[in-house]
């Protein structure tokens, strides 16, 4: 009986920007921040348009302002990338494989950090490091499914 398939996939765009620094630690922290502060930046200029259209009008002084929380979003959050892909990074040399407990860890550690330079709170910091590391190994998670 003749059979016929259908096969397809999707591929999706990788963007790589390699700068060499001479240690596969540095370059993986250092390609993190750059492409995690490069989304974060993008985000605040999606933001930004919508609230000119939204206005009609943008002046010097909004542009600056623009210019400014694009600059610290984008710090912001590609330090935050550095700062797990290091971890995740680490966990991975220590304990010798790939997967996605390794991503857990990461998150947790990362969490736990970024929410202890914010705050002082013991609880806030305990769930922020579960967050970070639940969305973490969510993440890897996907990452499996494609």
């Amino acid at each position: 009986m003749p059979r016929s398939t259908l096969t397809g996939g999707f591929s999706s765009p990788r963007v790589d920007l390699i700068v060499d620094m001479g240690n596969p630690f540095l370059n993986a922290t250092l390609d993190g921040f750059l492409k995690i502060g490069t989304v974060a930046a993008g985000k605040v200029v999606a933001e930004e348009v919508y609230d000119v259209v939204k206005r009609g009008s943008i002046s010097s002084n909004n542009f600056e302002k623009s210019l400014k929380k694009m600059c610290k979003e984008g710090a912001y959050w590609g330090t935050v990338a550095a700062v797990y892909v290091g971890f995740e990074y680490g966990v991975e040399r220590v304990r010798g494989t790939r997967d996605w407990k390794n991503a857990m860890i990461g998150g947790t550690l990362t969490g736990a950090v970024v929410s202890a330079a914010c705050n002082r709170n013991r609880d806030k910091i305990v769930m922020d490091a579960i967050a970070g590391g639940a969305i973490a190994t969510a993440s890897e998670f996907l990452n499996y499914l494609t």
